[in-house]
């Protein structure tokens, strides 16, 4: 009867001492605000100047990201758009019986003339979907870094896989223990 009244006592002072030490760390940590407008900020940021949530975010080193992505994709459809240009206006002099000053497009016929519009024009509406969607994709990239900033990625909140060495089971096997901290 001594031994469970001895345990009992021993399980409520070890329970009694884990919530004491648990209520003086809690009021040991500093709580960080949580903004929820932040990620809309970011966002509107971002959709109204490229780059600008980022910069909101604190994330400098994306805003070169975002500005390569998006020019380049700015560079190839106005490059695109020229050589559609081109070879419709050949096009459209020929039909209208005018002789080009074009050596090289001279040597062309009207089928590789139509050929050359439809290659052209396809890479211009890609080059046009990829401003798009960089440009999505910017305002996405802002919205979700903003959300994840506000998690608590502390070091007590973690998963450690430990081999505990000093456990040996009857066949002197390795026990491997997962521990979860808070």
């Amino acid at each position: 009867m001594r031994i469970y009244i001895i345990l009992i006592l021993f399980f409520y002072s070890s329970i009694y001492s884990q919530s004491q030490s648990i209520i003086t760390h809690k009021d040991s940590l500093k709580l960080e605000t949580i903004d929820p407008l932040r990620p809309a900020k970011a966002s509107f940021y971002s959709a109204i100047l490229p780059g600008l949530g980022q910069v909101y975010n604190k994330k400098y080193w994306k805003v070169p990201l975002v500005y390569v992505a998006i020019g380049t994709s700015i560079y190839f459809y106005t490059n695109n758009q020229k050589q559609y240009d081109l070879y419709r206006d050949e096009y459209k002099n020929r039909l209208a019986g005018t002789q080009s000053d074009s050596e090289y497009l001279s040597r062309l016929n009207n089928n590789q003339l139509i050929s050359a519009q439809k290659y052209f024009q396809r890479n211009r509406d890609l080059s046009a979907f990829f401003i798009v969607g960089f440009y999505v994709l910017n305002i996405i990239d802002a919205n979700v870094d903003a959300a994840l900033s506000q998690f608590n990625v502390k070091n007590r909140l973690a998963f450690r896989p430990m081999i505990n060495t000093n456990t040996i089971t009857s066949n002197n096997d390795l026990v491997v223990a997962c521990i979860y901290r808070f």
